[in-house]
């Protein structure tokens, strides 16, 4: 018996349309303190937990494909190819990841609060990685090189309690609304 190639139906288009929308929305929210905080892991986090692995990926790289054409989707209402090479780029590419990571574990567990939660932090943190690690790259390219502890004191440390109510709402908000998206 021949498998069948599943095709997205119009809904599921709009839900992707939607769902890249709604990254971008909370992409251009900045709470302003010490170091600016966006909420552009909250809209992927929601989006992977909610639609899973292939809807919520593909949202995501659609985010990134209208920012790099130069829709102004990302942070501070920029687009273009540069802010990919630029320093925050690998955050951006660490999307993909986060979102590959956070619809498996939502595809197979069915909004499992404590699941959800966990499956984002380590989306989050694999995040962090591209995200630092890229920083490092273009940090050093451009001027002395910088030690890990000061890297990670500028990219990571300021973010981590910020990230973790994101988390927290963001699991709570999957959990509550995955049974009523199809």
């Amino acid at each position: 018996m021949e498998k069948k190639k599943q095709k997205f139906k119009t809904v599921d288009l709009v839900y992707i349309g939607l769902s890249a929308a709604l990254i971008a929305i909370c992409s251009w929210i900045t709470i302003p303190l010490a170091v600016p905080i966006t909420l552009q892991t909250l809209g992927v986090c929601v989006v992977s937990g909610i639609f899973g692995t292939k809807k919520g990926t593909l949202s995501v790289l659609i985010y990134i494909i209208l920012g790099a054409i130069g829709v102004p989707v990302f942070s501070g209402f920029k687009g273009g190819v540069g802010v990919l090479f630029g320093a925050t780029g690998g955050y951006i590419i660490g999307f993909v990841f986060t979102a590959l990571i956070v619809g498996i574990v939502a595809d197979k567990t069915n909004a499992i609060l404590w699941k959800t939660a966990l499956a984002m932090v380590a989306g989050v943190l694999i995040c962090y990685v591209f995200g630092t690690a890229w920083f490092a790259f273009i940090y050093a390219k451009n001027n002395e090189p910088a030690s890990l502890k000061a890297i990670l004191g500028w990219c990571v440390l300021p973010f981590l309690l910020p990230d973790a109510l994101k988390i927290a709402f963001a699991a709570v908000l999957t959990n509550r609304l995955k049974k009523y998206v199809k």
